[in-house]
């Protein structure tokens, strides 16, 4: 193949190619009578090599000494080629994930840095479900509000805002390992307080917007599955609770 060629197909320039030849890293097996160069399969083979090694961030006077280690052969190339291929591909798979995350958290409105988001919430972070819960409420002034003031909170606000939720999470688990009742009124008192909760950090969360809440907790698996952590069976008696305390309080 002529020049040309070997440019188009590996995506490079002449200049490039002109460059290899000159520093000897890629010299054609063959030239023309008129003086063209003549790639042969065995040099497009080293150019694939040049190239990953390139890509990898290799300095091409390493590359060439690579290449030309006689106690190298041709799998032992491939191998470490795949080797650091796969060790760059989990690094930047790595990176888009954690990438992914801040613009997750900036649509969410988490102002947080990932130390400390990590501090508040563990291994669970509300924008796992922002790109949903947009879609499912972008529209609505809860979604409007909800944002202005997740937009406007601190690590401390954060904080608190946790504790008051893992304090009413811990004490319907106690509810139901007591035997008390789910529709009972110290079960429905518990469901009111994390209305209010809702309301005084997120949104303005009415009963019949709550109980839709409640319904998903047992319909969402990553919702039932949050529960049952805390409690086996808490994700049925929250639902429960949550949903006759809106009947209670539309009555």
């Amino acid at each position: 193949m002529f020049v040309r060629e070997v440019a188009a197909l590996a995506g490079v320039t002449v200049r490039t190619l002109h460059h290899y030849d000159r520093i000897g890293l890629l010299q054609p097996s063959g030239r023309t009578a008129a003086g063209y160069r003549q790639y042969s399969p065995a040099d497009l083979t080293r150019l694939h090599s040049v190239l990953l090694y390139r890509e990898l961030g290799f300095p091409l006077e390493e590359v060439a000494t690579l290449l030309d280690d006689p106690s190298a052969d041709p799998v032992e190339h491939l191998r470490r080629q795949h080797r650091l291929l796969r060790d760059r591909l989990e690094r930047t798979s790595a990176m888009v994930a954690a990438v992914e995350k801040e613009m997750e958290a900036h649509a969410m409105g988490i102002s947080l840095t990932p130390e400390e988001r990590f501090e508040v919430f563990g291994d669970w972070l509300p924008e796992e479900y922002a790109a949903e819960a947009e879609e499912k409420w972008g529209e609505t002034e809860a979604w409007a509000h909800s944002q202005q003031r997740t937009l406007a909170m601190t690590k401390d606000d954060w904080l608190r805002v946790k504790a008051e939720s893992d304090d009413v999470d811990a004490r319907f688990a106690e509810a139901l390992r007591s035997g008390v009742a789910a529709d009972s009124e110290q079960a429905m008192d518990l469901a009111e307080e994390h209305r209010q909760q809702i309301s005084r950090n997120f949104y303005d969360c009415g009963p019949e917007m709550h109980a839709g809440l409640g319904r998903m907790y047992v319909e969402d698996e990553r919702f039932t599955a949050y529960y049952e952590r805390i409690a086996p069976g808490l994700a049925q008696y929250v639902s429960t609770a949550v949903q006759a305390n809106a009947t209670r309080q539309g009555s």
